[in-house]
């Protein structure tokens, strides 16, 4: 049990022991974790110069948001904003996403897989896959760069293992060997569950073309070799591609692999439409079986009826009115071209400021909201408390080395100035150190 949840524990003990002696095992090790929602809660107190945290986007010192959206908010007959959605989520949405991944993804037009279920966002579409596939014990392989929150939904809630490996090798590419070393430690297992996140939270990164087939290659030789894999997907910054990495979901290249690789696709309209409050997530199975996919959605729209019952029907509602204007994928390429701009610049000036690179280097980002620095003498989180107190900026610990940015917080403009009061802030605590 994690020291915070016993710290919790022993205040109810010494308060009401009879609360505590209500609490689960999973109630007893819940707590709230030092991560990037409580320092983001942080630096939105003292961050006046900058904040640099939170996975959502802003533009001219607002939310950023598409036009279509904002403007027709009162535009709705009342029939597609009170009744409650049904527990798969609103049909013509769930259609309209089917279409729409698949025009994202053309290779996926001659393979079988479901209709996409409305998920409360990703987390929860993450959670119905946890609680379908992951037991006690389970692997799960994640690289060791991962959105921290899979702590909660594999192993906290599921009890599963989360076994990493280094994202990066040495010529700083995907390590495809590092993910086969990964998943044959557990052939005698017999079973893993791979979580593929790209464009990768933190560090921003997607695959290149070749990286992209042997990671296929790996799961179709663990299959072939007697394993179960289930594969998911999280595409949560899917479509924020700006170099030369893969367009489309590795969902696509999965499905329909092998009889024994099952591919399961998790992502929303959260980053892609940027819309993050509205909380309007998918989960997608795949298998040239439709029996199959029908058994599996039917499960986990039984898991949703039993959890939330159904996700927001306006929030449904928006984002299928979005779907289908005609100005959507307008509006969508300007605020991608805005975040592709902001990437380009973060590598400018980090690529032309020498002095940057006696403090930190920076992995490699090609895609999605972050970057993330890795610092060569001073702790990451002592850099962050530091940055915030000093200099009003905010940024996120991820280990005692790597700092996130997300540079999808801040304007173009700002960039070059963000970066040297970080640089100026990390080279404070370098003098102190030497």
């Amino acid at each position: 049990m994690k020291p915070i949840a016993e710290q919790l524990n022993n205040v109810l003990k010494s308060e009401n022991q009879h609360v505590l002696d209500m609490l689960s095992q999973l109630g007893k090790e819940l707590f709230y974790p030092k991560g990037i929602l409580s320092q983001s809660a942080e630096a939105k107190q003292s961050a006046h110069k900058f904040n640099a945290t939170i996975g959502m986007a802003t533009e001219n010192g607002e939310m950023m948001h598409l036009d279509l959206i904002q403007k027709t908010l009162s535009d709705y007959e009342p029939k597609d904003l009170y009744p409650y959605a049904p527990p798969a989520g609103k049909p013509e949405l769930r259609s309209e996403w089917r279409k729409k991944i698949i025009r994202d993804n053309p290779s996926l037009r001659d393979k079988t897989f479901g209709t996409p279920i409305v998920t409360n966002a990703l987390t929860h579409g993450m959670s119905i896959a946890a609680d379908l596939f992951v037991d006690h014990q389970d692997p799960v392989i994640v690289p060791d760069k991962y959105w921290g929150n899979y702590n909660f939904i594999f192993e906290l809630r599921r009890g599963g293992r989360l076994n990493t490996f280094p994202l990066f090798n040495d010529q700083e590419t995907f390590n495809v060997e590092g993910l086969r070393e990964a998943v044959f430690a557990q052939k005698d297992h017999g079973k893993a569950v791979v979580v593929l996140n790209f464009p990768n939270n933190p560090t921003g990164y997607t695959p290149h073309e070749e990286e992209a087939e042997k990671i296929v290659s790996v799961l179709l030789e663990a299959a072939e070799a007697g394993m179960n894999i289930v594969a998911v997907t999280d595409d949560a910054y899917f479509k924020l591609f700006f170099e030369d990495s893969i367009k489309e979901s590795l969902f696509s290249r999965l499905a329909n692999l092998h009889p024994r690789i099952l591919a399961v696709k998790v992502d929303g309209a959260t980053k892609e439409e940027f819309v993050w409050g509205f909380r309007v997530g998918f989960i997608t199975f795949a298998s040239t079986s439709s029996k199959v996919v029908d058994a599996l959605e039917q499960k986990a729209t039984g898991l949703i009826r039993g959890t939330i019952s159904s996700a927001s029907h306006p929030s449904q509602t928006f984002v299928l009115k979005a779907l289908q204007s005609p100005e959507f994928a307008e509006q969508q390429d300007e605020k991608c071209n805005i975040m592709k701009k902001r990437a380009n610049k973060v590598k400018d000036v980090l690529n032309n400021n020498e002095k940057y690179r006696q403090l930190w280097s920076y992995y490699p980002f090609n895609s999605g909201y972050f970057m993330c620095l890795k610092l060569k003498e001073v702790n990451a989180e002592e850099a962050r408390k530091h940055l915030l107190d000093k200099y009003g900026v905010g940024v996120v610990a991820i280990n005692a080395t790597d700092l996130r940015v997300a540079f999808s917080c801040v304007e173009e403009e700002d960039i070059e100035e963000l970066f040297e009061l970080i640089y100026q802030g990390v080279k404070d605590l370098s003098a102190v150190r030497s």
